[in-house]
Order: structure tokens, then C-alpha cells, then sequence
């Protein structure tokens, strides 16, 4: 077995889906210490560094990505071995699953995800409920919903959490937005009104802090939005740039609707978007397929966005 065991490989396989040691330590139910030191063996084992650093975070390697299939396929292929039964019923059920989402999440992935959970289960029912301000945590604990799909951090600590995308946040303008002929800099931006998008009617956040601490700038955000889907089709008519993350706008046909994107001319924070749940649904097969399906779906359309 060159050393590993299915125990190692279901620590290699969350390492490589959380790409950080901490995160993949609480969903694995073990210390950070042993986390890393089940990393310095699957490095030794596999003469790889498996996750390596990019800036503040880690990224896995060009060989664990490579991998990531074939080791979540053995995984699962164990796991099934004890779910077999459980989960052959799944044609004979009718589940209903519930999870709260916003709509920069429920826009891509709610069609996409209900056909893959009705190809096994063909009776299920998916109910998305609105995000709403307060954090997910009672609903979790009293079953009001079975998963959490979001990036807020406020979540206690007992709440299992994996990461199933990132966003990446775009400026949407019109096609022949003027920003285009002088040219996309941080003071071009300050020159023209800004949208933003925020449930709790927050104006500024990352990109001002960025603007005023290296260049000395500010922007003007003239409307604050809950939704970005409440903007977008009104864009082509405005000089207005409106910041959303690059999953908004997935199919979503910019050319025909004469608007164009482009990119902040300074990185900006990438925006991690999880999958959360209560403990007590660990084992419980037919939710731990829930999480595979949609882990898998938005593995697909994150690959798609590129």
C-alpha cells in the first residue's frame, strides 16, 4: 500500500477540497498539529507537496488536482461499501431537502443540482430558502434546513462547514462603458458612480479600503441593492459599475444584453462560499450524498468559469 491507508486517503482528500489545514482539521474532527502532521506523511508518501502557499492562503498542488477525483472516487467507493443499501432506496424515497442560500447561489446552481439529485432520486423535492440576516446556526441545530450555503463567518464552532467554491468579484458595466477608451485604473474607477450589492445596505467594503489605503482614493456608491439580479438588466442603459462575483453571472449572456465585464485593475480578497451543516447529519448517508452532489455541482460550474 506504499505506506497510506483509507484513513490517509480521507485526509488527503479533504486537504485537497479545503486547501487549508485548519478548515480541513475541524471537518475531520482533529487538531491542527494532526492535521499537519497527516499532511508531512501524505507528502512523504506521494513525494508531493500536496497543498503549497499562494499569498495568504494554500492552494493544492498541479498533482493533487490531478488526483482529487481518483481519491474522492476510492473514498466514496469505501464509503459505499456500508451505504450500499441505504442509499439503493434512494429511487424508492421522497426527500425533501431544504437549504438556505442567496441568489448569487440558488441562480446557478438550483437546476443544475436538482437534476443530479433526481437522477438517483427521482421523488426529491429541493426547497432553497432565502438568506436572511440572522446566522444559520439555530435553523442547522433545530432542522429548519439541512444545509447552509453561503460565505458568512458567523457560525459556531461546532457547525461542520466545506468549501465548495470561490468567488471571484467583477465589475459589470454597458459594452461601450467609457472606462473602456481611457483605460481601467484605480482613479478612472473613482470617476464614475457605483452600485452595491449588500442584504444589510452596507455601501463600502474591500474595494474602498483598497482604494483609500494604497492609493489615497474613494469611490462614489450611489445605490445599495440586496440582490444583484435586480440590476443587471438595467446596466446597459447607465455609466453605473456594479460589483458582483463572477457565479452571478454564470450563462448569463452579457454580449446580448450589451453588457461587458472587467477585471479590478488591484486583487481583490477571493470570497469562499461553503457548504455548512450540523454535526449530528455526519453519518447520516443520504445527507452525506446531498453534500456530494452539490460539492460536485459546484466543482463543475466553478470549472466552467475557468
Amino acid at each position: 500500500m506504499r505506506g497510506y491507508d483509507l484513513d490517509l486517503l480521507r485526509f488527503l482528500q479533504v486537504l485537497i477540497e479545503e486547501q487549508s489545514v485548519s478548515v480541513a482539521a475541524r471537518r475531520m474532527h482533529v487538531s491542527e498539529p494532526a492535521m499537519s502532521r497527516h499532511l508531512a506523511k501524505l507528502r512523504t508518501v506521494f513525494g508531493d507537496p500536496i497543498l503549497v502557499p499562494s499569498g495568504r492562503h494554500l492552494i493544492a498542488s498541479a498533482f493533487a488536482l490531478g488526483i482529487r477525483d481518483r481519491v474522492q472516487a476510492v473514498v466514496r467507493a469505501a464509503d459505499g461499501l456500508i451505504e450500499t443499501q441505504v442509499l439503493a432506496d434512494l429511487r424508492n424515497m421522497a426527500p425533501k431537502f431544504t437549504i438556505r442560500a442567496n441568489d448569487v447561489v440558488v441562480a446557478p446552481m438550483a437546476l443544475p443540482l436538482m437534476r443530479a439529485l433526481r437522477q438517483d432520486c427521482p421523488n426529491c423535492e429541493l426547497v432553497f430558502a432565502p438568506e436572511v440576516d440572522d446566522a444559520a446556526n439555530q435553523a442547522l441545530r433545530e432542522d429548519a434546513i439541512d444545509l447552509y450555503i453561503g460565505a458568512t463567518d458567523m457560525l459556531k464552532p461546532e457547525i461542520r462547514r466545506q468549501t465548495i467554491f470561490y468567488n471571484i468579484m467583477k465589475a459589470l458595466v454597458r459594452k461601450d462603458h467609457p472606462i473602456f477608451a481611457e483605460g481601467i485604473t484605480a482613479d478612472a474607477l473613482t470617476r464614475y458612480d457605483h452600485i452595491s450589492i449588500s442584504r444589510r445596505g452596507r455601501a463600502r467594503g474591500p474595494i474602498d479600503r483598497i482604494l483609500r489605503d494604497q492609493y489615497g482614493l474613494s469611490r462614489r456608491v450611489v445605490l445599495v441593492v440586496p440582490h444583484y439580479k435586480a440590476m443587471i438588466d438595467s446596466m446597459r442603459d447607465t455609466d453605473l459599475i456594479l460589483t458582483l462575483p463572477d457565479m452571478a453571472l454564470y450563462r448569463v449572456p452579457l454580449a446580448e444584453r450589451g453588457l461587458a465585464l472587467f477585471d479590478y485593475p488591484f486583487p481583490l480578497p477571493r470570497v469562499e462560499a461553503f457548504q455548512a451543516w450540523h454535526p449530528r447529519r455526519d453519518n447520516d448517508p443520504v445527507h452525506r450524498w446531498l453534500r456530494e452532489t452539490i460539492f460536485r455541482v459546484a466543482r463543475q460550474i466553478q470549472s466552467e468559469l475557468g
